[in-house]
């Protein structure tokens, strides 16, 4: 099973997508290579950074991209239709698991799943985060909030979340100081409804849906 160890950071980054800064230079890299073979032949080059500390997860995603579009500007829009990055954990194996997407613009969508077998109108049990919860989420994005006609030339781009254990908390239960915990969790990139769509994730999957968690890799805390 895939395996990314998180490190403690050594301070808490700036929320500003600085991918060579010293902060997040100390972290290992991730990348998200695994397309699904019904890709467009877009692959982009989409790597992730993850720290911690007692009261925070960080999560910066690096983009070499074409073809970024973001139409989506609504809290818990459907935000994967457009150029994006998502982060789903699970911090509690007999708990469900928390779907962060983010799109190039800078606008979440984010559920709190704990059965996420497909219905007509979304998953037998979830629970959109809470506009409160959400605003407890600090986003960073280098794009414009909207980016419509798309950018067709080459374009490298940021995602940066820092997610509050405490709001995550408020649905799995206690969670303490992350520090030697192994929670379970998968990174994805794609692109529904861009000029040149494309699906990839860091663990691999079968099937279409990235609501998958048998198949979420292992997050190790230093």
């Amino acid at each position: 099973m895939d395996l990314y160890t998180i490190r403690r950071a050594a301070e808490p980054p700036a929320l500003d997508g600085d991918w060579n800064g010293t902060v997040w230079s100390g972290a290992a890299t991730g990348e998200i290579a695994y397309y699904r073979p019904w890709s467009s032949d877009h692959r982009p080059v989409t790597c992730y950074r993850v720290l911690y500390d007692a009261a925070w997860v960080y999560v910066l995603f690096r983009v070499e991209d074409r073809y970024v579009r973001s139409v989506h500007t609504g809290f818990n829009g459907p935000v994967c239709r457009d150029s994006c990055t998502e982060f789903f954990v699970e911090p509690r194996p007999d708990k469900g698991y928390f779907n962060f997407e983010v799109n190039c613009g800078g606008t979440m969508l984010c559920y709190y799943i704990e059965d996420p077998t497909l219905t007509a109108d979304g998953f037998v049990k979830y629970a959109p985060l809470t506009p409160e919860e959400g605003a407890r989420v600090r986003v960073y994005h280098s794009m414009p909030e909207v980016v419509e006609p798309e950018v067709a030339e080459p374009t490298t781009w940021v995602n940066e979340i820092h997610i509050p254990l405490a709001m995550l908390e408020g649905r799995v239960g206690p969670l303490g100081d992350p520090a030697g915990q192994e929670w379970r969790a998968n990174f994805y990139k794609c692109g529904d409804e861009t000029s040149h769509p494309h699906w990839a994730t860091w663990a691999p999957i079968e099937g279409r849906s990235f609501h998958q968690p048998r198949y979420f890799g292992r997050l190790r805390f230093e």
